[in-house]
């Protein structure tokens, strides 16, 4: 199953980030990470809503509920980064990637650079094919 991001709010994915990033979360701990939060019952509500969606579960720990992301981290990673290629980048993966590399903290090993090559290569013969 492919969820579509697209139709999250910004707090929706801002939830949903908190979640990916601890792999589970109970409402106190989504609410602890997130800059100036709503309220005890409104998080817990875009959270029961994203369940709707299908982008969450939960399973019952004691009193409280524990949300976990249906989907895959890969999958959702793939979904985020198309999202901010577009958003960000007008869709051009050139200038996502360039951007990447211009940062001064970027530092690649010998064996990144030789997988990125190797990734160019086969994008090259994929697109010659």
């Amino acid at each position: 199953m492919r969820l579509s991001s697209d139709s999250l709010s910004r707090r929706e994915r801002q939830l949903m980030d908190i979640v990916f990033a601890k792999g589970q979360a109970s409402v106190a701990e989504v609410i602890a990470a997130l800059p100036d939060p709503p309220s005890y019952s409104a998080v817990r509500a875009l959270l029961r809503i994203l369940e709707e969606k299908g982008h969450l579960t939960h399973r019952e720990e004691g009193k409280q509920y524990i949300y976990f992301p249906t989907q895959e981290r890969p999958v959702a990673a793939q979904s985020a980064l198309k999202r901010v290629v577009q958003t960000f980048f007008g869709g051009s993966v050139e200038r996502a990637v360039t951007a990447l590399l211009n940062e001064d903290e970027t530092q690649l090993s010998d064996e990144e650079l030789a997988r990125l090559a190797e990734l160019i290569e086969q994008a090259k013969r994929k697109d010659h094919a």
